[in-house]
């Protein structure tokens, strides 16, 4: 009897902890089938297109990334998100950066993104031969950056090349990194510098390369324009450089026309077709080529050029000879307007005060009886015309 007592006491037992086990494993599955469908049902639908902008800022921890992700509705639990990413190991591989998270994405999917790094690289361009001006109004365009521009920085400090800037990264804080750049740049070029080079200390490698830049749009002209330009200052010639002219009127903006006659006759401190030597500042920013070669430039006896319609120049070593390029680019710039060719003009016999015939340039020597070709009076000559 009581053998039959204990024997149907622990058959309920085990019958109870049968039912226990069976309950308990249902529950398992059915929490590993809910865990599963959250971790690849679709997610949140974004609030506004088609993807959404999520940030992990460097050295954050998993909490914090779910708290973030949670908060721009690309995620529908933080714990499940914690949860996922210690079970996957994901929490340890997670990786810093700007990522754009499709509408719906699952978790999975979100947390497959984090891991692989392929956030969104955003870049800002400073062209060679911009004005600090223009600089700072390509920054105030670019909407990822933050904070005002308090004061337009220093021409010729800013260095010219392509940046990558994260979203929220300030544009005082991107300036200084365009300064930085400029310095360990400039260093590396000034000990580079040639016995042929005219500058002599590193300001003045950066206004003669800034005016050798806003001169020519050809990179293969540029040594040789900085070749003219040593000549001169070696000779006392004044540069006569049109976009030190502009510089002066507009200090970095584009003029948007062609000079007047009375803007080339009047005084700046940069119109270098009225001062001797450089003038105080540089008039652009300057790249890397256009630095290289006002300081090794070439030995040329070049002193002049001219455009010559074809987005190039036309080099000559006697004032003759540059006449005579000036009248073949007058002759392109008539046709291009639909003009009839000039009428020939004799050459008119004359000297200026110093004895050199009419409308040679100081310092320029012209050998005695030779015949110096006039040109007749044209309209202001746009930038980049005879120099």
């Amino acid at each position: 009897m009581f053998r039959r007592s204990v024997e149907k006491g622990s058959s309920g037992r085990k019958t109870a902890f049968l039912a226990a086990t069976a309950t308990f494993s249902l529950f398992v599955i059915a929490a590993l089938v809910a865990a599963w469908s959250v971790f690849y049902a679709p997610g949140p639908s974004a609030r506004q297109g088609e993807v959404t902008i999520v940030t992990l800022p460097s050295g954050a921890g998993v909490s914090a990334i779910a708290a973030n992700l949670k908060a721009a509705g690309v995620i529908r639990s933080t714990d499940m998100f914690k949860a996922a990413a210690s079970i996957t190991g994901a929490d340890r591989k997670l990786r810093a950066g700007e990522y754009e998270v499709p509408s719906g994405a699952s978790l999975r999917s979100v947390l497959a993104l984090l891991v692989s790094g392929k956030v969104v690289r955003h870049y800002v361009t400073i062209p060679e031969g911009w004005s600090s001006a223009q600089a700072v109004d390509i920054l105030m365009r670019e909407p990822i950056l933050t904070g005002a521009v308090d004061e337009v920085p220093e021409e010729g400090t800013l260095w010219p090349d392509t940046y990558e800037i994260s979203r929220g990264e300030t544009r005082a804080s991107l300036i200084a990194r365009m300064q930085r750049a400029r310095d360990d740049n400039l260093d590396r070029l000034w000990a580079t510098r040639g016995p042929n080079s005219v500058v002599r200390t590193l300001d003045e490698a950066v206004i003669l390369a800034s005016i050798v830049e806003k001169e020519t749009a050809v990179a293969a002209e540029r040594p040789r324009v900085a070749g003219v330009f040593s000549n001169r200052l070696r000779m006392g010639m004044r540069l006569e450089s049109d976009p030190t002219i502009v510089y002066g009127i507009t200090k970095g903006r584009p003029l948007g026309r062609g000079l007047r006659r009375s803007e080339i006759d009047a005084h700046t401190d940069w119109n270098t077709y009225q001062i001797d030597g450089l003038p105080p500042t540089p008039i652009a920013n300057p790249g890397r080529d256009a630095i290289a070669a006002v300081l090794n430039p070439p030995t040329t006896e070049d002193i002049f050029f001219v455009a010559d319609g074809t987005g190039g120049h036309a080099f000559a070593r006697t004032y003759p000879e540059h006449l005579a390029n000036v009248a073949r680019w007058r002759a392109i710039e008539r046709r291009r307007q639909g003009l009839p060719p000039e009428p020939a003009t004799p050459a008119t016999p004359g000297a200026a005060p110093d004895g050199a015939p009419a409308g040679v340039p100081p310092g320029v020597n012209v050998p005695a009886g030779a015949q110096v070709i006039r040109i007749p009076q044209q309209p202001a000559p746009s930038q980049g015309a005879a120099q």
